[in-house]
């Protein structure tokens, strides 16, 4: 059964097809089964779980370990593959130090060693914004950049020192930002993170790559607005931008150690909010709280999830494309962008999004996100 389902979530040329879901990380392994199933049956063969290091830790808590090797477990029983994201919790504790930098990577080959099955790390969530990296900017000048270079860097090497084989990806920016060091929120645009990254490396005279593969959460300016859309004249990188984003990673680390053009690509997050039927608006918290302006109805969040899921795939370097989530976030505040409402029942959108997700797999879907 777990070959079956791998092969159905895996298209033809390579390309993981899963989702960022937090919910299969549980105390108890029945439960983590249960919240992993939902993504199996939705077709999805991949899932991507994350852990939040903090200042002084070195090795995660007992519960940490626990709840992943719950979820790792009921990944490996429905033939999932796991992405394990690794990241501190806000800007406030960013590893800007040596001492910190070496923690965090300790933390995160702890992470290694202790679950066998894992071989994919993402290092860092969104480093090009001030809500999980700071400073962005010392002096009106770029800073963020150079000092994740030296986190990736070092954990990089930790995570190696534990497999050859463990797959190393950086990156997980923002698809956008604003490049103003004297903004109220400073933000680096993923355009000018990644050339700056490429000349922290250079400047450091590594002779060993940082990464094996690069992240980016292609997010649409809005949930109504198509996958396949094109930022021409900005700094923005979503999906329409592919060729815009192997040209950056060509021209920041070309005649260097560190692969570029060819660099393989992880569309980590990928999200449209879909509107809250009244009959299940009670499963939902904060119901004060405005309803998503741009959240659309569930037949074009299918209609995007399969546009997206055929552009990806049509992009030579993309090795793998979540969704964000499987099942939406009960606080109304938050994404309501899964497959399944809060109470984990099914949208009307999930047939049409598995049936994109098998056609992908066996190279039937066509027309590369076109409409």
């Amino acid at each position: 059964m777990a070959l079956a389902l791998t092969q159905a979530a895996t298209a033809g040329r390579g390309m993981l097809v899963g989702a960022a879901e937090d919910s299969p990380e549980q105390p108890d392994l029945t439960l983590a089964v249960t919240k992993m199933d939902l993504a199996r049956v939705g077709g999805l063969g991949a899932i991507r779980l994350t852990a939040q290091w903090l200042p002084g830790r070195t090795a995660p808590t007992e519960q940490q370990l626990n709840d992943l090797h719950n979820a790792t477990d009921a990944a490996a029983l429905d033939g999932i593959e796991v992405y394990l994201s690794v990241y501190q919790p806000g800007s406030r504790t960013t590893p800007l130090t040596s001492r910190a930098r070496r923690q965090f990577a300790a933390f995160t080959a702890a992470l290694a060693r202790e679950l066998p099955t894992v071989h994919r790390f993402i290092v860092g969530n969104e480093p090009n914004l001030n809500r999980f990296w700071l400073p962005q900017f010392k002096r009106n000048r770029s800073a963020a950049p150079a000092a994740y270079e030296k986190l990736l860097a070092t954990t990089y090497d930790a995570v190696k020192r534990v497999s050859r084989r463990i797959q190393v990806i950086g990156g997980a920016l923002s698809p956008r930002g604003g490049d103003n060091p004297r903004a109220r929120t400073p933000t680096h645009s993923p355009t000018r993170f990644i050339l700056e990254l490429g000349k922290a490396y250079r400047a450091s005279g590594r002779k060993r790559p940082i990464m094996d593969a690069f992240s980016l959460h292609p997010y649409p300016a809005n949930s109504a607005q198509s996958p396949t859309r094109r930022h021409p004249h900005s700094t923005t990188i979503t999906m329409g931008d592919y060729a815009k984003l192997t040209r950056l990673l060509e021209r920041a680390f070309r005649r260097t150690a560190q692969p570029g053009a060819r660099l393989p690509i992880v569309y980590a997050e990928f999200g449209v909010q879909s509107r809250i039927p009244p009959d299940k608006e009670d499963v939902y918290t904060n119901q004060d709280l405005p309803a998503s302006a741009d959240a659309v109805s569930e037949a074009t969040q299918a209609r995007y999830y399969r546009q997206a899921l055929a552009l990806a795939y049509c992009q030579p370097t993309v090795r793998a494309f979540l969704i964000f989530h499987v099942v939406d976030e009960a606080d109304l505040g938050r994404w309501q962008s899964g497959l399944y409402y809060a109470d984990d029942t099914p949208k009307s959108s999930l047939p049409a999004v598995r049936n994109a997700v098998i056609a992908t797999r066996d190279g039937t879907i066509t027309r590369c996100g076109r409409r």
